[in-house]
């Protein structure tokens, strides 16, 4: 019948979804369901700052993309950019860009230092680094759920065994 029941936003702004949900109200629809916003231990300001007065007062879920800082936050690039990453991709060499040159997330050489010490941290308690960026997402009580992915398998188990992980 082409009816949506639920919908959800992506990146919207706090003004923009408190917009959304004045509308729906005013013409008596169905308002967004949930948020999908980038949240990871670099990208905090938006999901924790600006949102926070809008999980309780609509009772707003939230589908976090980007848990892992778009590979940063597995380790693998300590070390340089290895071959066949994200980052070593010619298609993506904007998306490199950003990052090296510190548009995403700050200085290159600052997220490397932060990255090689909670990899410290996770040995400690006994989590792969994944595995502590995924779960340090899990523990926020704002988030619903997380898009997980990985381009092998191992990496899509590592990543559910964040669960695992969460309750240490």
């Amino acid at each position: 019948k082409g009816l949506a029941h639920y919908w959800c936003t992506s990146e919207w702004s706090a003004a923009n979804i408190e917009e959304a949900y004045g509308v729906a109200k005013r013409l008596n629809l169905i308002p967004p369901a949930c948020e999908q916003p980038q949240y990871n231990i670099f990208h905090r300001e938006r999901f924790e700052v600006e949102y926070s007065a809008i999980y309780d007062k609509y009772g707003l879920g939230t589908t976090i993309w980007s848990a892992l800082a778009s590979g940063v936050l597995t380790g693998k690039y300590n070390n340089g950019i290895p071959e066949n990453s994200r980052l070593a991709l010619a298609s993506l060499s904007s998306f490199k860009h950003q990052f090296l040159s510190g548009e995403r997330h700050g200085p290159w050489e600052e997220i490397i230092r932060r990255v090689r010490a909670l990899q410290g941290l996770g040995d400690e308690i006994g989590c792969t680094l994944p595995q502590l960026s995924i779960a340090w997402v899990l523990k926020n009580p704002h988030v619903t759920t997380v898009i997980m992915g990985g381009t092998k398998i191992y990496q899509l188990k590592e990543n559910l065994a964040s669960l695992i992980c969460e309750k240490k």
